[in-house]
């Protein structure tokens, strides 16, 4: 069974899909050595382990190229993290998607944010994209790598729950496997979303959002924490290297 095939299939079992999100190949590692079945890179974290705010901010080319080093070094399946795919214009977007295809990506994930303003895609629009790139995949000969059609109005708008069935909906039709719907947090809203979607959703881990189990029986199918790993382990190396300073000693390292 190949990566893609492992993928979709970790997405129907009755175990809730755990998803790991890297940033590079040690964390990669150390998700994969934890028990991690699939890694999820994090753009948040791959521009923030290179000085850089979120954002596509990084060069596509060198995102791509760790993208690649975990593709290349772990034995799981790796789904990238693309944001809004890292251009202006439909066929680049494509272009960004077939390249992560072609180094081993068992899927991808695409927001229909609006980079560098606030707003989101119009839903059609962001169809239309989605449909060009699963046509694009097939024609390649990935016609079940898996899209993760993300959903940002629950980050972006006060009353979020019908414009996110209506652009679910759209997105499905135009070929996206599962729905990610980042900073969906209410049991009610996660429920409904879940039985009406009619294929995976995808949550992140929030505060108050932690308990997979929990996630499970509320019909979430793939749970994710982002850019948290990555924030606390920042975190505390600010927090180490402030405690050498202040008391010129590294005996704090060893306890």
């Amino acid at each position: 069974m190949n990566h893609i095939q492992q993928f979709n299939e970790l997405h129907t079992a009755e175990e809730i899909l755990f998803l790991g999100n890297a940033w590079d190949l040690l964390s990669a590692f150390q998700l994969e050595q934890a028990g991690f079945r699939a890694i999820g890179t994090t753009s948040w974290g791959i521009a923030g382990s290179l000085g850089l705010a979120d954002g596509e901010l990084v060069d596509f080319d060198r995102h791509l190229g760790i993208i690649k080093s975990i593709v290349d070094h772990v034995k799981v399946p790796v789904t990238a993290d693309l944001e809004a795919g890292y251009g202006e214009h439909t066929a680049t977007i494509v272009h960004n998607v077939l390249k992560a295809a072609d180094i081993g990506v068992a899927g991808i994930n695409l927001e229909d944010s609006l980079k560098g303003q606030t707003g989101l895609r119009e839903s059609s629009r962001h169809g239309k994209l989605l449909s060009d790139i699963r046509t694009a995949l097939i024609q390649r000969g990935f016609k079940d790598l898996y899209i993760n059609a993300r959903i940002d109005t629950y980050l972006q708008q006060p009353e979020p729950l019908a414009e996110t069935l209506e652009r679910a909906a759209v997105y499905v039709e135009s070929g996206a496997s599962g729905i990610f719907v980042p900073g969906l947090k209410a049991e009610a809203d996660i429920r409904l979303i879940a039985q009406e979607i009619h294929v995976p959703l995808n949550v992140m881990s929030l505060p108050g959002l932690t308990e997979g189990n929990t996630l499970k029986e509320w019909g979430v199918k793939r749970f994710s924490f982002g850019n948290a790993l990555f924030d606390k382990i920042t975190a505390c190396l600010e927090h180490h290297a402030a405690q050498c300073i202040e008391g010129q000693s590294t005996a704090h390292l060893y306890r």
